[in-house]
Protein backbone atom coordinates (compact mmCIF):
# COMPACT_ATOMS: atom_id res chain seq x y z
CA UNK A 1 0.00 0.00 0.00
CA UNK A 2 3.14 2.31 0.69
CA UNK A 3 4.36 2.16 -2.74
CA UNK A 4 1.16 3.24 -4.73
CA UNK A 5 1.50 6.92 -3.53
CA UNK A 6 5.17 6.87 -4.47
CA UNK A 7 4.22 5.01 -8.14
CA UNK A 8 1.24 7.68 -8.61
CA UNK A 9 3.82 10.36 -7.91
CA UNK A 10 6.40 9.15 -10.23
CA UNK A 11 3.89 8.87 -13.03
CA UNK A 12 2.45 11.90 -12.88
CA UNK A 13 7.04 13.40 -12.58
CA UNK A 14 7.38 11.30 -15.90
CA UNK A 15 3.93 12.21 -17.52
CA UNK A 16 4.92 15.88 -17.12
CA UNK A 17 8.73 15.23 -18.90
CA UNK A 18 9.32 16.44 -22.40
CA UNK A 19 5.99 18.84 -22.46
CA UNK A 20 7.15 22.69 -23.01
CA UNK A 21 7.23 24.94 -20.54
CA UNK A 22 6.11 27.61 -22.51
CA UNK A 23 2.16 26.43 -23.24
CA UNK A 24 1.35 27.88 -26.55
CA UNK A 25 -1.43 31.19 -26.55
CA UNK A 26 -4.99 29.91 -27.54
CA UNK A 27 -6.60 31.32 -30.92
CA UNK A 28 -8.04 34.57 -30.63
CA UNK A 29 -12.32 34.39 -29.70
CA UNK A 30 -14.61 35.78 -31.64
CA UNK A 31 -16.21 38.68 -30.51
CA UNK A 32 -18.82 38.15 -27.75
CA UNK A 33 -22.36 37.82 -28.82
CA UNK A 34 -25.12 40.34 -27.00
CA UNK A 35 -26.10 40.38 -23.92
CA UNK A 36 -29.37 38.20 -24.93
CA UNK A 37 -27.11 35.53 -26.86
CA UNK A 38 -28.59 37.17 -30.16
CA UNK A 39 -26.58 38.48 -32.48
CA UNK A 40 -27.95 42.11 -32.87
CA UNK A 41 -29.33 43.16 -36.89
CA UNK A 42 -26.66 44.86 -39.03
CA UNK A 43 -27.55 48.63 -38.50
CA UNK A 44 -28.42 50.90 -41.77
CA UNK A 45 -27.40 54.19 -40.81
CA UNK A 46 -28.01 57.67 -42.33
CA UNK A 47 -25.23 60.09 -42.55
CA UNK A 48 -26.38 61.76 -40.27
CA UNK A 49 -26.66 59.28 -37.71
CA UNK A 50 -23.48 57.68 -38.79
CA UNK A 51 -21.88 60.66 -37.57
CA UNK A 52 -23.60 60.83 -34.55
CA UNK A 53 -22.88 57.55 -33.58
CA UNK A 54 -18.86 57.93 -34.50
CA UNK A 55 -19.13 61.06 -32.20
CA UNK A 56 -20.27 59.01 -29.52
CA UNK A 57 -17.87 56.27 -29.72
CA UNK A 58 -14.98 58.31 -30.35
CA UNK A 59 -15.99 60.37 -27.00
CA UNK A 60 -16.61 56.62 -24.87
CA UNK A 61 -13.36 55.38 -26.01
CA UNK A 62 -11.66 58.33 -25.40
CA UNK A 63 -13.28 59.64 -21.94
CA UNK A 64 -14.90 62.69 -23.68
CA UNK A 65 -18.00 64.10 -23.46
CA UNK A 66 -20.11 64.03 -26.79
CA UNK A 67 -19.88 67.62 -26.93
CA UNK A 68 -16.31 67.89 -26.73
CA UNK A 69 -16.02 65.60 -30.00
CA UNK A 70 -15.85 67.83 -33.36
CA UNK A 71 -16.82 65.70 -36.79
CA UNK A 72 -15.00 67.16 -39.42
CA UNK A 73 -16.10 65.58 -42.66
CA UNK A 74 -17.37 61.96 -43.88
CA UNK A 75 -16.22 59.97 -46.71
CA UNK A 76 -17.25 56.74 -48.37
CA UNK A 77 -18.63 55.85 -44.74
CA UNK A 78 -15.58 56.92 -42.95
CA UNK A 79 -16.03 59.73 -40.31
CA UNK A 80 -13.33 62.58 -39.42
CA UNK A 81 -12.96 63.18 -35.98
CA UNK A 82 -11.43 65.86 -33.57
CA UNK A 83 -11.31 67.15 -30.16
CA UNK A 84 -9.14 69.20 -27.78
CA UNK A 85 -6.58 66.73 -25.95
CA UNK A 86 -6.81 66.48 -22.27
CA UNK A 87 -3.55 67.37 -20.81
CA UNK A 88 -2.10 70.22 -23.11
CA UNK A 89 -5.12 71.37 -24.98
CA UNK A 90 -3.58 70.39 -28.50
CA UNK A 91 -5.85 68.76 -31.19
CA UNK A 92 -6.13 65.01 -31.08
CA UNK A 93 -7.78 63.35 -34.53
CA UNK A 94 -8.76 60.11 -34.86
CA UNK A 95 -11.33 58.04 -37.73
CA UNK A 96 -14.43 55.67 -37.35
CA UNK A 97 -16.66 53.38 -39.47
CA UNK A 98 -19.46 51.44 -38.30
CA UNK A 99 -19.47 47.85 -39.34
CA UNK A 100 -22.74 46.22 -38.42
CA UNK A 101 -23.14 46.98 -34.59
CA UNK A 102 -19.07 47.50 -34.43
CA UNK A 103 -17.50 50.84 -33.70
CA UNK A 104 -13.93 51.02 -35.44
CA UNK A 105 -11.40 53.67 -35.08
CA UNK A 106 -8.15 54.51 -35.94
CA UNK A 107 -6.00 57.11 -34.35
CA UNK A 108 -4.35 59.66 -36.50
CA UNK A 109 -2.00 61.48 -34.54
CA UNK A 110 -0.02 58.49 -33.16
CA UNK A 111 3.73 58.95 -32.64
CA UNK A 112 4.93 56.23 -34.56
CA UNK A 113 2.77 55.30 -37.95
CA UNK A 114 2.06 52.11 -37.40
CA UNK A 115 0.52 53.29 -34.22
CA UNK A 116 -2.07 54.54 -36.91
CA UNK A 117 -3.98 51.57 -37.49
CA UNK A 118 -7.75 50.61 -36.98
CA UNK A 119 -8.55 49.09 -33.88
CA UNK A 120 -9.86 45.82 -35.01
CA UNK A 121 -7.27 43.42 -34.39
CA UNK A 122 -7.03 40.49 -31.34
CA UNK A 123 -5.89 42.43 -28.52
CA UNK A 124 -8.05 45.60 -29.20
CA UNK A 125 -11.17 46.38 -27.41
CA UNK A 126 -14.45 45.39 -29.02
CA UNK A 127 -16.53 48.61 -28.92
CA UNK A 128 -20.08 47.70 -29.78
CA UNK A 129 -23.50 49.94 -30.21
CA UNK A 130 -26.97 50.45 -29.53
CA UNK A 131 -28.83 53.33 -31.47
CA UNK A 132 -32.49 54.45 -30.60
CA UNK A 133 -34.40 57.62 -31.47
CA UNK A 134 -33.40 59.24 -28.37
CA UNK A 135 -29.91 57.31 -27.38
CA UNK A 136 -26.93 55.75 -28.56
CA UNK A 137 -25.28 52.90 -26.15
CA UNK A 138 -21.66 52.34 -26.56
CA UNK A 139 -20.37 49.25 -25.19
CA UNK A 140 -16.59 48.72 -24.65
CA UNK A 141 -15.15 44.80 -23.94
CA UNK A 142 -11.31 45.12 -22.91
CA UNK A 143 -9.41 42.07 -24.10
CA UNK A 144 -8.97 41.48 -20.47
CA UNK A 145 -12.78 41.26 -20.36
CA UNK A 146 -13.91 44.01 -18.14
CA UNK A 147 -16.82 46.06 -19.70
CA UNK A 148 -17.81 49.07 -20.06
CA UNK A 149 -21.06 51.06 -21.12
CA UNK A 150 -21.96 55.08 -21.96
CA UNK A 151 -25.17 56.25 -23.04
CA UNK A 152 -25.26 59.36 -25.23
CA UNK A 153 -28.63 61.51 -25.96
CA UNK A 154 -28.97 62.09 -29.55
CA UNK A 155 -31.75 64.18 -31.66
CA UNK A 156 -34.96 62.51 -32.81
CA UNK A 157 -34.32 64.33 -35.70
CA UNK A 158 -30.41 64.18 -36.36
CA UNK A 159 -29.40 67.47 -38.31
CA UNK A 160 -26.45 67.37 -41.00
CA UNK A 161 -23.36 68.76 -39.42
CA UNK A 162 -21.36 71.32 -41.88
CA UNK A 163 -18.63 69.16 -43.42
Amino acid sequence: MRALPLILLASLTLAACGRDEKAEAPPPSPPPPAKDGTAPAPVALTEARLRQVCRAGVAAIHGQQMEAVTIAGVRDGIVDATWRAPVDGGERRAQCRVDGDMIIWKPLDRPEEAQNRWMNQAGDPLVRFVVTAREITVTTTLPDGAVSAETFPVAAEPEEEAA
